[in-house]
């Protein structure tokens, strides 16, 4: 059995890739940088060399802040998330039409 989603097979195993996927996957709920880079198995060091680019693209938007941690989701008012998202699914209607095909 695979971990990777097809939209991470499809664009590369890379931190990147990995975090939009799973803000993408999980898109209804926001999460701390901690909860984000543990469910999207990057280091969170790692996370914090790109996050203030999510940010300033309006890829990711801060929801609220509970205690010390604040929260953030993804951008689903930016056109490209959007476009984004039509291609996750589109990938998964794919992938499973070839699954249906071969079997």
């Amino acid at each position: 059995m695979k971990d990777e989603t097809v939209f991470v097979e499809v664009f590369g195993n890379n931190p990147i890739i990995k975090v939009i996927d799973f803000l993408i996957t999980f898109q209804l709920f926001d999460y701390s940088l901690t909860e984000i880079a543990k469910n999207s198995g990057v280091g969170y060091s790692t996370l914090q060399t790109f996050w203030n680019k999510l940010e300033n693209n309006n890829v990711v938007v801060k929801t609220r802040r509970v205690g010390k941690s604040d929260l953030y989701k993804l951008n689903t008012e930016n056109p490209a998330i959007k476009q984004l998202i039509k291609l996750d699914w589109n990938l998964i209607k794919g992938s499973e039409e070839k699954v249906l095909v071969t079997n």
